[in-house]
């Protein structure tokens, strides 16, 4: 994976001291910021974040490993002493996001050092480049370098916390196959020395107990094999019929979405028809009340013109 190229020179440079222990101001009178962070912010929690994961790796009987402590409220009040002034809730998100935008970086990288066909680097595209690639679009290589940084130390503090672990484990299970030989030896030598105290003529054997011993190691082995695949076999039925269940309710469900979908169809269909056949009727009526209007104009003014004709012949 290519390297993001070095920072651009700038005055929010972020200088923090190396502390282990927790601040005790109060946070009842605190005034939290909202909006976008700035790259200082980000770099402060950053900080604070490694501190923290540091902090809870180390050994210690100091009043900061209590059980009860808030992982977030101490990030809060270390950003809060630096100048990054927002609540626990605000860098627990915060956090998030920038995980998801470093791998999604990092992967990009990787992906675009082992083709071999060419790719930009993520830190020579522009914002609308970044965008069509589905990659954050404003990680700067300054914060890029801060998380792989902390992941980095995180990864190796976990590996060399394996590599102690491992002896400590290889030692007990060690010490628990000898508990269990001294425990069956009893068990299976009582037989042979009976049968030697009734007989008096063989002396008891030493290698028999050794072999039953292996004998019954490996079918403890054997079954603790056959327990383990009884075990998996268990867990893929159980994940097989939660996965049938999920499918037949999931099917209920669309299919009662189609039903009430169709339905909803009809329903309206009805209503359109509806509103046609009221639309006919409005119509019809309209048409035949301007007949009887016209007709009822002919026949006044029929009478009119007879009236006048009747006028003229009196005259």
């Amino acid at each position: 994976m290519s390297n993001p190229p070095p920072p651009q020179p700038s005055t929010l440079h972020h200088q923090v001291p190396y502390i282990t222990t927790p601040t005790t101001l109060t946070t009842t009178n605190r005034e939290y910021r909202k909006g976008n962070w700035t790259i200082q912010e980000t770099l402060i929690l950053i900080t604070a974040k490694r501190l923290d994961d540091e902090r809870r790796i180390k050994p210690s009987t100091s009043s900061h490993s209590r059980p009860g402590e808030l992982k977030w409220k101490w990030v809060e009040n270390y950003c809060w002493d630096h100048g990054c002034y927002r609540n626990q809730n605000q860098c627990n998100d915060k956090w998030d996001n920038l995980l998801r935008e470093y791998k999604k970086v990092r992967q990009y990288q990787s992906s675009q050092s082992e083709s071999s066909d060419h790719f930009p680097s993520y830190w020579s595209m522009e914002r609308h480049q970044r965008k069509l690639h589905n990659l954050p679009t404003n990680m700067s290589p300054e914060v890029f370098k801060a998380l792989n940084d902390v992941l980095q130390r995180k990864n190796n503090i976990h590996q060399q916390q394996q590599q102690e672990q491992q002896p400590q484990q290889q030692q007990q299970q060690s010490t628990s196959s000898i508990h269990q030989q001294q425990l069956k030896q009893p068990s299976i030598s009582q037989p042979t020395d009976q049968l030697a105290v009734g007989t008096d003529q063989q002396p008891p054997e030493i290698e028999a107990p050794i072999t039953v011993s292996e004998e019954s190691d490996s079918s403890e082995t054997e079954s603790s094999e056959n327990l383990d695949s009884e075990t998996k076999r268990k867990k893929v039925r159980k994940i097989g019929s939660s996965i049938m269940r999920s499918a037949s309710v999931l099917a209920q469900t669309l299919k009662s979405c189609e039903e009430k979908k169709e339905k909803r169809h009809q329903e309206v269909m009805k209503l359109e028809q509806r509103r046609l056949q009221i639309e006919e009727t409005r119509n019809e009526v309209n048409q035949k009340g301007i007949t009887d209007l016209v007709a009822a104009m002919t026949n006044l003014s029929g009478a009119i013109q007879s009236l006048i004709a009747n006028h003229y012949d009196q005259t």
